[in-house]
């Protein structure tokens, strides 16, 4: 569906320095992220998390440093870097007033996806929402709500998919439903960069473990199971506090 063919890196950041008046909160961040990649970044309430995947969506522009998502700066050709992105924010992103569907058409129009009907009632399968399609956003509840926002973040097949701890509000059945989207190696470009406060989680399901402390990237790691924790030393080393574990 992407006639953008991957190049360069999914995505690399250099450098982001992001401030919110006197606060710094991105400190010179660097950040790496091959295709095909599933990456977990851990970090405290405060740390940077929501920043960075918003300036990494070309959402908010850094202060200083630099972004390319599939070899594209995101300051010059921010619009070409949004349409391979799929993001999953706190904010659901949707109109309350609207139906799901209603919802899904509009995003769909603004993506100008071509077969919009069939790719709405996929996505709405594939994140159990089909019966819900034609209930108003908001009388819905807040994991239903977040169900709509993963299956607007697919509806274009985006190439790189950036989600802000994806799993807060989710049902058991729903959790089900997201891991299977970051597991889906369909496409062997597709692309997953995540924040969580679970550990356990992160490590199921990433290749590759990084924690945000004080606005830069302080730890890499592979994401192994037999090395939680070891993580979970680094974690308390870098930030003073204890990863969350199976929350």
């Amino acid at each position: 569906m992407n006639e953008i063919k991957p190049q360069g890196l999914a995505i690399e950041a250099k450098g982001l320095r992001k401030a919110y008046g006197r606060t710094q909160v991105l400190r010179g961040l660097d950040l790496d992220v091959p295709w095909g990649q599933v990456l977990t970044i851990l970090g405290p309430n405060g740390s940077g998390k929501t920043t960075l995947i918003k300036t990494l969506a070309a959402l908010i522009r850094p202060d200083e440093g630099t972004v390319q998502v599939a070899g594209a700066d995101i300051r010059r050709r921010g619009n070409r870097a949004r349409r391979i992105i799929g993001l999953v924010t706190h904010d659901t992103l949707l109109y309350d007033e609207l139906t799901g569907y209603e919802n899904l058409k509009f995003y769909a129009r603004m993506f100008r996806l071509d077969s919009a009907e069939r790719r709405i009632e996929s996505v709405a399968e594939r994140m159990g929402m089909t019966a819900r399609l034609h209930q108003r956003v908001g009388t819905l509840s807040h994991g239903m709500k977040k169900r709509f926002s993963i299956a607007r973040a697919l509806l274009h097949d985006p190439l790189v998919l950036i989600m802000d701890e994806p799993e807060s509000g989710l049902d058991q059945d729903a959790l089900v439903l997201l891991e299977a989207v970051i597991r889906d190696k369909t496409d062997p470009y597709r692309t997953v960069i995540m924040t969580t406060h679970n550990l356990d989680r992160g490590i199921a399901l990433s290749d590759r473990m990084a924690i945000l402390s004080r606005g830069v990237i302080a730890y890499e790691a592979p994401a192994d199971p037999t090395a939680s924790e070891g993580i979970k030393d680094k974690y308390f080393e870098f930030t003073g506090l204890t990863a969350g574990v199976g929350q």
